[in-house]
């Protein structure tokens, strides 16, 4: 996992913390309106990947002549 990798992780889970002490106060959570809502939704689930990692080897080649 590179650097820039784990930056991402920290960074997200800063901003997901910083959502939660903003929606924990009354006056903010009144001002939000749906729209509100459904554009904070991508900062929260934007780093989930629901296929996994596929890690490419572009070093060795797919046996498709051995398929048959």
């Amino acid at each position: 996992m590179s650097c820039r990798y784990y930056h991402c992780i920290c960074c997200r889970c800063v901003w997901s913390l910083m959502i939660q002490d903003i929606l924990r106060e009354p006056v903010w959570l009144a001002r939000l309106q749906p729209e509100d809502f459904r554009a904070l939704t991508p900062l929260i689930y934007s780093h989930i990947n629901p296929y996994g990692i596929f890690e490419l080897d572009m070093d060795a080649r797919l046996p498709f002549g051995q398929a048959a």
